[in-house]
């Protein structure tokens, strides 16, 4: 573990589900550590957000008006 890095504790029988998800997936993670941080990641990353149609037409008028397009 880097020295960046906090320790946290999971239950055995989670921590033994992970290892066996990994083994079966050797070529994508190596260890249960890199398994955890790749979904932690994952669930924790931001979407973009997504404008619908009105509202981009409307942000293009604001952006027309103030002379930008």
């Amino acid at each position: 573990m880097s020295k960046t890095s906090v320790s946290i504790n999971i239950p055995k029988v989670l921590y033994e589900t992970i290892n066996r998800i990994v083994e079966t997936h050797q070529n994508e993670f190596r260890t249960v550590e890199e398994y955890i941080v790749f979904v932690l990641q994952e669930v924790t990353k931001e979407e973009e957000p997504t404008l619908s149609a009105n509202e981009e037409d409307e942000i293009k008028k604001r952006l027309q008006d103030l002379g930008y397009l």
